[in-house]
C-alpha cells in the first residue's frame, strides 16, 4: 500500500512538472530526460515545499487519550482508559497558544479529562470545555507555562475537489503521521456519522487514531477535522469542514455547549412524484409535512405542503441541509425563508427558537414501486381512538391495507390517519369520499398521513 501511494505521488509530481515546463510544447519528454533536466529541480522544489509544510504543522498536532478518575480514601488518581495505539485514543489540533485543542467527541467519550501528549513528548491533563455529539466535536483546554504552537483555520467554503491536502494524526500510536492526498468530494451527507453532516471527502490516508486530527491545505491552514473512514475501503475518509468547526468551537468556548436555531417543522425529501404534485422542479427544495403549533414556523405562517427552497439566502435541496442551515442560525435571529406554495414563490420572515432535543425529521415509510390503491377507512370514533391510541380526532382512519395494493407498497398501514387528499382536508368520511370522486382516472393521489403524532406525505399512483 505504501509503495502504491509513493508510486502515485511520483507520477503526480512528474506530470505537474511536465505541464509546467512544457505547456507551450505539445509533447512531453520521457521521464529519464525530464529527471535530468530542469524538471528534477521542479520536483525537488515541490518535495521541499511539502516537507516544509509538514515540519511547520506537525507540532500543532497532539495525541489524546481519555482518562478516568479512580476514587481513594485520600483523594483521586487518574488512569488512562486506553493506550496511545489502542482504539479510542486519537488526535487533536491546538487552535490557540493558550492551550485550546479541538478533537472528536467520540475520542474522549464520557471522560471528564484527557491526557494530551505533545510533539516534544511532554504530557498534560486537559479539561473538557465542552462537547457537541451532533457534530462529533469537542473542545479541550490545557494549562501550559509556555505558549503552544497553534494552527489557524482556513475557509472551508473555498475548498475545491482535486486540491492537495495533508492529513496529520496518530494512527495506531504512530505519532504525527503525515499523509498526502487530494479532496475527493465536498458536501458529503447521509453517511449516518453524525446528525449534521457536510463532510469533506479525501483520499489522504486516515486510519484509526487519526480521528480528531487536522486536514491541512497547502497554506498550512486547517480546512477540516478528520472524523471517520469507511471500513473495508481504501482512500475514503471524511473531515468536518473548518467553518462548521469554527462555529461550534466559538459556542463551546463561551457557553460550554451549542445552542441551535429551531424552526418547528417536520420535513421530508422531495421525490419526483411529490415534486410533480406540488408543482416544483424535481429535487429542488424540502417538503414540509408538519408544522408544530406555537413554534416559529407556525407563527410565521408556514403550512404543511410548503416546499422550502432557501433559508437566509442559502438554497436548500435536502432535509439534512435544511436542518444543518437552520441549526447554524442563532435563536432569536430573524431569518428569511423562501418557499413555494401552490406553485407561487413566497418569502417569510421567521424568528427562530431554541433547538429542542427531539429530532425534527418525520418518520417516513421507505419508497416502493407503485401498485394499485387499496385501503378501507372508517370515521374516528372514541372506541377506535382508544384502540389505536390516537390523539387526533379529525380525519379518516385506515382500518385495513390490502396486501399487494399501491397503499401497501407505499407503506400505509392500519391505524394511519388520512388528513388530506390532493391538498384537500378530509375531516370526515363524506369529505374523503368526495375527494376521491374528484380524482380523474390515472391521476396520482397525494395523501397527508398522521402516524404516531407525526405526519408525512405519500403519493399513490393507481394503475389501470
Amino acid at each position: 500500500m505504501r509503495q502504491q501511494r509513493a508510486r502515485q505521488l511520483r507520477w503526480i509530481t512528474w506530470w505537474v512538472a511536465c505541464f509546467i515546463l512544457l505547456a507551450p510544447v505539445h509533447a512531453c519528454p520521457s521521464s529519464d530526460s525530464l529527471l535530468t533536466s530542469q524538471g528534477l529541480k521542479i520536483l525537488e522544489e515541490i518535495q521541499e515545499a511539502i516537507s516544509a509544510l509538514a515540519e511547520k504543522v506537525t507540532p500543532t498536532v497532539v495525541n489524546i487519550s481519555p482518562v478516568r478518575k479512580l476514587g481513594h480514601a485520600e483523594g483521586f488518581s487518574r488512569q488512562r482508559n486506553r493506550g496511545p495505539g489502542s482504539p479510542g485514543s486519537g488526535s487533536g489540533v491546538i487552535i490557540h497558544e493558550d492551550g485550546f485543542i479541538v478533537t472528536n467527541n467520540h475520542v474522549i467519550g464520557n471522560a471528564t479529562e484527557a491526557e494530551v501528549r505533545f510533539s516534544d513528548k511532554t504530557t498534560l491533563i486537559a479539561e473538557i470545555v465542552g462537547r457537541d455529539p451532533d457534530t462529533d466535536l469537542a473542545l479541550l483546554k490545557v494549562s501550559a507555562r509556555r505558549k503552544l504552537p497553534s494552527a489557524r483555520f482556513g475557509d472551508s467554503s473555498k475548498v475545491k475537489v482535486g486540491q492537495w491536502v495533508l492529513a496529520v494524526g496518530n494512527p495506531f500510536g504512530l505519532d504525527r503521521t503525515v499523509t498526502l492526498g487530494v479532496v475527493s468530494g465536498i458536501g458529503r451527507e447521509n453517511m449516518n456519522l453524525s446528525r449534521y453532516e457536510n463532510f469533506i471527502q479525501t483520499d489522504a490516508s486516515i486510519n484509526p487514531g487519526n480521528s480528531g486530527g487536522p486536514l491541512f491545505n497547502l497554506r498550512g491552514e486547517v480546512i477540516g477535522i478528520n472524523t471517520a473512514i469507511i471500513n473495508f475501503a481504501q482512500g475514503i475518509g471524511f473531515a468536518i469542514p473548518s467553518n462548521m468547526v469554527n462555529r461550534i468551537v466559538s459556542q463551546l468556548k463561551t457557553k460550554g455547549r451549542v445552542v441551535r436555531g429551531w424552526l418547528g417543522v417536520g420535513i421530508q425529501p422531495l421525490t419526483a412524484e411529490l415534486a410533480e404534485k406540488f408543482g416544483v422542479e424535481n429535487g429542488k427544495g424540502v417538503l414540509v409535512n408538519e408544522v408544530f403549533p406555537n413554534d416559529p414556523a407556525a407563527q410565521a405562517g408556514i403550512q404543511p405542503g410548503d416546499v422550502i427552497i432557501g433559508v437566509g439566502g442559502e438554497p436548500v435541496e435536502s432535509p439534512n441541509q435544511l436542518s444543518r442551515v437552520v441549526a447554524s442560525i442563532g435563536p432569536g435571529e430573524p431569518t428569511k425563508i423562501e418557499l413555494i406554495r401552490d406553485g407561487v414563490l413566497h418569502t417569510l420572515t421567521v424568528t427562530l427558537g431554541i433547538k429542542k432535543d427531539e429530532p425534527v425529521m418525520a418518520s417516513l415509510p421507505p419508497p416502493q414501486k407503485a401498485l394499485d390503491l387499496g385501503i378501507d377507512v372508517m370515521p374516528i370514533t372514541e372506541t377506535l381512538a382508544k384502540k389505536y391510541q390516537l390523539d387526533e380526532r379529525k380525519g379518516v382512519l385506515v382500518v385495513k391495507v390490502k396486501r399487494g395494493s399501491m397503499a401497501y407498497a407505499e407503506g400505509l398501514r392500519e391505524g394511519d390517519i388520512i388528513k388530506e387528499v390532493n391538498r384537500v382536508e378530509v375531516p370526515t368520511i363524506e369529505r374523503f369520499s368526495e375527494a376521491l370522486e374528484a380524482i380523474e382516472p390515472g391521476e396520482t393521489v397525494l395523501l397527508r398521513i398522521i402516524r404516531n403524532a407525526r405526519s408525512f406525505y405519500v403519493v399513490l399512483r393507481p394503475q389501470g
